[in-house]
């Protein structure tokens, strides 16, 4: 078989479980061969042996049975960084980026401290760490094996401006003071809908109680602790969520509440500033 006859073959087999079918093929392919997307062209009648055939078989297998393509390849790209994932944490998803967009927009010190709350595989902390290097950047995170990820990903990534902390929210960070704290917290209700699609991925990750609220209602309450005068608290949420989380970060002492709508049109972040800016 050829790779161009592979590639047809996959896209048809993905095709009703992803709109992607053929990238995501494509994608299959060079994670297999160790090429790029060029070469898929440029080589198009070249015959797979029979151990590439009998592993993408198996690569195949797990897509078409749902697993997201982000596990079966284990790296993942965000923002302008790749980053190794695993099943421990959340895909970094193209929404997230709207936080790292917001906060390289912010008129922040030239460096600044800054704190990513459950920072997964790190995707945030170290696409801030990679664009500000002269930003201090502090990655928060719960659960020991995204841990252990997180900082394999700023050792691959040479983020020496990046501290990844095993911590419960705040817990390990005692004491200390940042100019910006962002997070992508869980928000998903534990009825929604959605979740089935997302079975792949770790719950304590996606779901909060309260309406998928009470982990930002923590973080809100507790961050002004944490925050410089005029630092600022940017949060991912739900796309129906943008006015209970601005009134949180009211409730907290926030000024300059405001919220962004993602790419598709809908509400995904929510911040504000502790105090007042000066003028």
């Amino acid at each position: 078989m050829t790779l161009a006859q592979w590639l047809q073959q996959a896209a048809s087999q993905l095709q009703t479980l992803s709109p992607m079918a053929a990238d995501d093929a494509r994608l299959l392919l060079c994670h297999q061969l160790n090429v790029s997307s060029s070469y898929l062209y440029s080589h198009a009648d070249e015959c797979l042996s029979e151990a590439n055939t009998a592993a993408l078989a198996a690569l195949l297998k797990r897509a078409v049975q749902g697993e997201p393509l982000a596990y079966i390849i284990g790296r993942w790209p965000f923002w302008n960084i790749e980053l190794e994932v695993a099943p421990c944490t959340l895909i970094p998803r193209p929404d997230t980026e709207l936080l790292v967009e917001q906060a390289l927009a912010l008129a922040l010190p030239a460096n600044a401290r800054v704190l990513d709350l459950g920072t997964g595989t790190g995707a945030i902390a170290l696409a801030l760490a990679c664009n500000r290097p002269l930003w201090q950047v502090t990655a928060a995170e719960k659960v020991t094996a995204a841990v252990e990820l997180a900082r394999r990903n700023a050792q691959q990534l040479a983020a020496a401006n990046c501290t990844v902390l095993q911590s419960n929210w705040f817990s390990a960070v005692s004491g200390q003071q940042f100019d910006l704290i962002v997070s992508n917290p869980p928000y998903i209700e534990p009825d929604d809908p959605h979740l089935p699609a997302l079975k792949h991925e770790p719950l304590s990750a996606l779901v909060a109680p309260e309406h998928g609220l009470a982990d930002i209602a923590i973080i809100c309450q507790q961050a002004p602790a944490f925050l410089t005068a005029q630092g600022w608290l940017w949060l991912e949420h739900g796309y129906n969520q943008a006015e209970a989380v601005r009134q949180l970060l009211t409730t907290a002492g926030f000024s300059q509440v405001q919220s962004r709508k993602d790419y598709g049109g809908n509400w995904r972040i929510s911040g504000g500033c502790l105090y007042q800016a000066e003028h």
